[in-house]
């Protein structure tokens, strides 16, 4: 009697599988690209071991941001979109003094704080002081203050510093 030999059906080889895996997975690593978030860019001070000096009430404007994104400026309730145009009065009261007897911006948030709220207040005291650069150097030199050369920034950066402190946040009310 002749016995049919069973055909097994067609398979796929699974020895190189493991290779051809291993090769899609280089290639994907190799195609993606991954955005890189770069960051707030800010200067931070230089590391000291002595306390902070003590700094006056006149020479400081204390931002603070509680969880419902409420904004205080030095205790009063404000628009997030105000912080700009209530800071640029009292920077440009501050131009003449000497470095020591500037404005102080300090930015204070709660750990429930959105971040989007923190990164526009952030904007806001920024622009304020980017205005008043402009209105200075164009009053004093006729230029904006992009337009000015290296000695007439160096200048106004020293009449107008931009000095923000960013405190730890922590619980506001």
């Amino acid at each position: 009697m002749l016995r049919k030999k069973r055909s097994l059906g067609a398979s796929i080889p699974s020895s190189s599988m493991a290779d051809i895996a291993f090769l899609l997975l280089i290639f994907f690593l190799v195609a993606t690209v991954i955005d890189v978030d770069t960051g707030i860019g800010m200067t931070l001070p230089e590391i000291t071991d002595e306390p902070p000096p003590p700094v006056s009430k006149d020479r400081m404007a204390a931002v603070l941001i509680n969880e419902n994104n409420d904004v205080l400026l030095d205790g009063k309730p404000i628009s997030l979109f105000q912080i700009k145009s209530t800071l640029k009065p009292r920077i440009v009261s501050k131009i003449e003094l000497p470095k020591k007897k500037k404005l102080i911006v300090s930015l204070k948030t709660d750990r429930k704080t959105v971040y989007n709220a923190y990164i526009s207040a952030l904007d806001q005291i920024k622009m304020a002081f980017f205005e008043v650069r402009d209105e200075y150097s164009n009053s004093r030199f006729g230029m904006k203050y992009n337009d000015l050369s290296d000695e007439a920034r160096k200048e106004v950066k020293n009449a107008i510093p931009i000095i923000i402190s960013l405190a730890e946040p922590e619980a506001v009310k």
